[in-house]
């Protein structure tokens, strides 16, 4: 079933059969959780306080809208730098496609990266094709911890850099309209 196909009136539908793909309870849902979960022990109970079902259902109906893609994932979204973090750098790698898989698995196990992933490459210019955000105290940690990632790529490492933090950019998921 293809998804993700919104109509003019701002609906997500199936694009196959143009059927709405989220319910009323769906959109509420949504409404209630766009700004993020509510900081309580039983988030998905205060949720279904709000639009009127069990903390079951809400969890259920979530779970189904990421299995759909609506939604790609629920988790803790960190501000690095109210945690002391100031070194905050995007790695980039070049390294071969055959091991792009296995070598942005082992990275992405790493405790001082929050996320790795694995991006086109843009040639002559942009030669990086997986992506690792590195997070340290300041530049220098940080920088400590890229020559690590690039002792764990070995000879696989065919070229990085690294791309300093500037400024912090708002950080927002799927918004629906009220």
């Amino acid at each position: 079933m293809a998804v993700n196909a919104t109509n003019r009136a701002g609906r997500i539908n199936d694009s196959v059969n143009n059927t709405p793909l989220l319910d009323e309870m769906d959109r509420q849902i949504i409404l209630a959780t766009q700004a993020g979960l509510p900081l309580a022990p039983r988030p998905y109970e205060v949720v279904a306080q709000q639009i009127g079902t069990s903390g079951e259902e809400v969890m259920r109906r979530l779970g189904r809208m990421q299995s759909l893609g609506i939604i790609r994932r629920i988790g803790a979204v960190p501000n690095h730098y109210a945690l002391g973090y100031r070194g905050n750098g995007m790695t980039v790698w070049d390294v071969a496609d055959e091991h792009v898989d296995e070598l942005g698995k082992k990275i992405g196990q790493l405790d001082f990266v929050s996320h790795c992933y694995h991006r086109p490459r843009h040639p002559p210019h942009w030669p990086y094709n997986l992506f690792a955000m590195v997070h340290a105290h300041n530049r220098q940690d940080a920088l400590q911890l890229v020559e690590r990632i690039a002792a764990l790529l070995g000879e696989h490492d065919r070229g990085h850099t690294v791309l300093f933090s500037t400024r912090i950019l708002k950080k927002t998921g799927l918004r629906l309209p009220l």
